[in-house]
């Protein structure tokens, strides 16, 4: 299993990122997917979330508005547009793979995650 995180980089404020993740190893399509990032000094936070079909999208309130998530199900690949950057959108941001089965099995895979720095 590969989750390999792309796109980050350093910008100004205001300014924009394409992140992605490419996956293999595992049915993409069969998984829920997340980004979260982690900033210097601080835990975990979670960024947004997408369903396995696309349909359905989740962010947190600190990002909502100005990111987008998205999936193609057909490349194996995850996306996180992030527009009107932040200062505090700096962070380590991890790709997420989440699934549990009927039987409530958990299956839970991460990327090594890319940088983002938002900074003038």
């Amino acid at each position: 299993v590969q989750l390999v995180e792309s796109g980050g980089g350093m910008v100004q404020p205001g300014g924009s990122l394409r992140l992605s993740c490419a996956a293999s190893g595992f049915t993409f399509s069969s998984y829920d997917m997340n980004w979260v990032r982690q900033a210097p000094g601080k835990g975990p936070e979670w960024v947004s979330r997408v369903v396995t079909g696309g349909g359905s999208t989740y962010y947190a309130d600190s990002v909502k508005g100005r990111f987008t998530i998205s999936r193609d199900n057909a490349k194996n690949t995850l996306f996180l547009q992030m527009n009107s950057l932040k200062p505090e959108d700096t962070a380590i941001y991890f790709c997420n793979a989440n699934r549990i089965t009927g039987m409530g099995e958990e299956f839970d895979y991460w990327g090594q995650g890319t940088q983002v720095t938002v900074s003038s």
